[in-house]
């Protein structure tokens, strides 16, 4: 088994909190995002409280250019495994895989997805994916949204003062606060479609 990647990830939960509590343990949904790659992965976790949407984690997987491609996904896993079994989310988003202009960029692409969707399952959280456009549209109001843009309104959506690391970072916590805004939706309407379903018994 190749060495795991050489940075390792780096994060506010890592600095400060330690080890979270684990999911049965805890009151607060945790929604972590991942945006895939052979050689750098972003994350981003965040917490669904009450008061919003809180950071929990955000930083990089990497795996060195030099490496065999087999050697690059079996560091990456490696580490994914090591930030799941820390962060213990409740739901994965991953994201979701589309058009690319180079053939075997797609495939690389799809390779490290693979990893990141077969990783998120085995650690028993709830694994969904999004497309880029749709994290954009929810996030920033715009599907067709720079990086750029989508970077500061993430910040902004966390109440950062600064954008939380580099736009694979941001990019991926698009992807989790686009989960939690649709899990909050999502549980919102719960109780008016418990209404309706009792007016019409």
């Amino acid at each position: 088994m190749p060495p795991s990647s050489q940075n390792k990830p780096h994060s506010q939960e890592e600095a400060t909190a330690g080890r979270l509590p684990r999911r049965a343990e805890r009151s607060t949904p945790i929604v972590m995002g991942i945006d895939p790659g052979t050689r750098i992965v972003g994350y981003g976790a965040v917490a669904v409280t009450a008061e919003g949407l809180k950071l929990v984690a955000a930083g990089e997987l990497r795996e060195p250019a030099s490496r065999a491609i087999p050697e690059r996904l079996a560091g990456l896993r490696t580490d994914i495994d090591e930030l799941l079994a820390r962060l213990d989310p409740d739901l994965v988003v991953v994201e979701e895989a589309f058009a690319y202009r180079n053939i075997q960029s797609a495939l690389r692409i799809g390779e490290s997805r693979g990893v990141m969707l077969s990783s998120a399952a085995a650690c028993g959280a709830e694994v969904t994916q999004l497309s880029p456009s749709a994290a954009r549209k929810r996030v920033v109001g715009n599907g067709s949204a720079d990086k750029t843009q989508v970077a500061k309104m993430v910040a902004a959506a966390l109440k950062l003062e600064e954008i939380p690391g580099t736009l694979d970072v941001t990019d991926a916590l698009a992807l989790a606060i686009a989960a939690a805004y649709n899990m909050d939706r999502a549980e919102r309407l719960a109780p008016m479609t418990e209404n309706r379903a009792a007016r019409r018994s």
